[in-house]
């Protein structure tokens, strides 16, 4: 499955009380981010729209002057759907921070559903195999 990848600084305006990474600034990154994977996939980002965010459940936190990376990939789509899993770790990889999926659907231009004709990516490993069951659970 094709990977699409976000690289972010967190910077002191991103930081909440704690001072970690605000959860808010997190959830805005990472629904641009899942955003983007869809976006490409389809290859027109006018037809497509966020329906439901399935939950992120949040790790390890993120501070101050860390670099981090969100990773999306497409992982189940429908007939006008299209599920995007993400996952937010360190720049090296290490330590999930985030992760949690989205669906989003494609539309014309009156804003009405329709098909998009992407088939469902295969899974090249068990960890992906994973990803797409668990994406088909919340439907």
């Amino acid at each position: 499955m094709k990977n699409y990848y976000t690289t972010r600084l967190v910077k002191s305006e991103d930081l909440n009380h704690h001072g970690t990474l605000f959860a808010g600034r997190m959830s805005e990154w990472f629904v641009e981010g899942c955003f983007i994977a869809a976006a490409n996939h389809h290859g027109n980002p006018e037809e497509i729209v966020c329906v439901k965010l399935h939950g992120m459940k949040f790790g390890k936190p993120a501070r101050k002057g860390q670099i981090i990376q969100l990773t999306t990939q497409v992982v189940l789509t429908g007939n006008t759907s299209m599920t995007v899993y993400g996952k937010v770790t360190e720049i090296d990889g290490t330590e999930i921070s985030v992760d949690g999926y989205i669906t989003f659907v494609c539309v014309d231009e009156n804003g009405k559903k329709k098909p998009h004709g992407i088939p469902t990516p295969v899974p090249q490993n068990d960890e992906e195999a994973k990803i797409i069951e668990i994406a088909k659970n919340l439907r």
